[in-house]
C-alpha cells in the first residue's frame, strides 16, 4: 500500500494535469474573457451617453428654447402641420417653427376641422406652442369697424379681419329667415352693425357673427334708452336711420344734435326731410358736392325729396355717440339748414324759409367762384 502523501501528490497531479488538457479556463482565456466583458461594457455605455445625449438636444430643442415674442397664428381651412409651420416660421424662424412641425406630426390632429386663431406668448416653448395649435383653445381677435356706409363695405370690412368671406356674409344679411328671427328686414339690418370694437372668433360663421352683433345691439339699447326713442315716436332702427342722415350731414360732432332735433321737427310737423345725403345714397353719389336736377328726379325709397318720411332704413352706420345724439338732441325751432359758404364744415340754421333762401344763395355763389359744379 502506498502511503498516504504519495496518494495526495498523485491526485494533485492529475487535476494540474486535467486543467492543462482544457477542462478548466487558463489565466489567457480568463483575461480575454475580462477584456470582453469590458469592451461589452463599453459599448453599452457608449449606446447609452449617445441616447442620453440625444435626449438631451431633442429635450433642449422641445423644452429650452422659447419665444421671445407674442405672435397670433391662423390656421386656414385645409391647413396642414406643414402650412402651419410655415406660418409660424414668419414669427419665430424657420429652426423653431420645424421643432414645433416635428412634435405635431406626432400629434394626432384633424387639420381639416382644426381651425382659429392662436395666441402664441412669450416663453412658450416648441412642445407648448404645438399644443397650443392642434389641442389648445382659439383666442378671440378684436374686431373693429367705422365710418361705413353700406353693407358691401360693412362685409369686405369684416372679411379682412376675420376668416368668413364678404360674399358669404352678405347672404346672411340678406337672408328673410335670418333677418325676420332677430327683427330686422334688408334695409334695416344696418342698425345693428353699430361701429366699435368687439371680440369673436377668428373662424364665427355669418351667421353666429350676425346674431352676436344682434347681442349687442340689444345690450346698447337699455331701457332709458328705448323710453327716450319712444318719446320721439322712434323704433331702434328709425332713430339709427336719423343718425345716419345727422352723420352724412356734418362731420362736426358739436353740431349733429341740433341737426337731429331740425330733422325731428320736420318729422313732428309732417314736413318733407328733403335731406340731400338720402339723394346722394338713393343715386350712389356719395362725393357729390352739389344736388343735381337729375338727383332729386331719381326714383328710390331713400328719395326723401319724393317721399315723406324716413326712408326705409340707416344710410350708413351710425356712430353710438350720434344715436345718443338723436335720443339727447336739445329743443329749437330750427327747420332748415345750410353749408356754410366759408366751407368750414358747419352749418347756417334757422326755421325761416326765407332767412334759408339768402343763406343757400351766398353758398352756391360760393361753390360758383370755386368752380365747384
Amino acid at each position: 500500500m502506498k502511503h498516504l502523501p504519495d496518494i495526495f501528490q498523485a491526485i494533485c497531479t492529475k487535476r494540474s494535469s486535467g486543467k492543462a488538457n482544457g477542462n478548466e479556463p487558463t489565466q489567457e482565456k480568463t483575461t480575454k474573457q475580462r477584456r470582453g466583458i469590458k469592451a461589452m461594457i463599453t459599448i453599452v455605455l457608449s449606446i447609452v451617453a449617445a441616447a442620453a445625449a440625444i435626449g438631451a438636444y431633442i429635450g433642449y430643442q422641445c423644452f429650452a428654447i422659447t419665444t421671445t415674442s407674442k405672435a397670433m397664428v391662423y390656421v386656414y381651412p385645409g391647413a396642414t402641420a406643414e402650412s402651419v409651420e410655415d406660418s409660424l416660421a414668419t414669427h419665430y424662424g424657420a429652426s423653431f417653427a420645424k421643432n414645433v412641425g416635428k412634435i405635431m406630426e406626432a400629434i394626432d390632429v384633424d387639420w381639416s376641422r382644426r381651425t382659429g386663431a392662436y395666441t402664441i406668448q412669450p416663453g412658450m416653448s416648441a412642445y407648448r406652442v404645438a399644443r397650443c395649435l392642434t389641442r389648445g383653445p382659439q383666442s378671440p381677435v378684436r374686431f373693429t369697424f367705422n365710418n361705413v356706409r353700406t353693407k358691401k363695405q360693412f362685409a369686405e370690412r369684416v372679411a379682412s379681419q376675420m376668416m368668413m368671406s364678404a360674399d358669404s356674409l352678405l347672404a346672411a344679411l340678406d337672408s328673410d329667415s335670418l333677418l325676420a328671427a332677430i327683427g330686422c328686414n334688408r334695409n334695416n339690418v344696418v342698425a345693428i352693425l353699430q361701429p366699435d370694437t368687439y371680440e369673436f372668433y377668428w373662424n364665427t360663421s355669418p351667421q353666429k357673427f350676425l346674431t352676436t352683433m344682434h347681442r349687442y345691439y340689444t345690450q346698447w339699447w337699455t331701457p332709458e334708452r328705448l323710453a327716450k326713442a319712444e318719446a320721439l315716436g322712434l323704433t331702434p332702427q328709425q332713430v339709427a336711420t336719423v343718425a345716419s342722415i345727422v352723420e352724412e350731414e356734418t362731420a362736426n360732432a358739436a353740431e349733429r344734435p341740433t341737426v337731429a332735433r331740425l330733422y325731428l321737427n320736420r318729422l313732428k310737423i309732417g314736413m318733407a326731410l328733403q335731406a340731400d345725403p338720402t339723394v346722394k345714397f338713393a343715386c350712389g353719389e356719395f362725393a357729390a358736392r352739389r344736388i343735381t336736377a337729375e338727383m332729386l328726379a331719381h326714383e328710390s325709397p331713400y328719395n326723401t325729396y319724393k317721399h315723406a318720411g324716413l326712408p326705409p332704413g340707416p344710410i350708413r352706420l351710425p356712430e353710438k355717440r350720434t344715436l345718443d345724439a338723436v335720443l339727447n338732441a336739445p329743443q329749437h325751432n330750427y327747420l332748415y339748414m345750410c353749408a356754410k359758404e366759408d366751407f368750414s364744415g358747419r352749418h347756417n340754421f334757422t326755421a325761416s324759409y326765407a332767412e334759408h333762401q339768402q343763406n343757400a344763395a351766398r353758398y352756391h355763389r360760393a361753390l360758383n367762384a370755386r368752380g365747384i359744379k
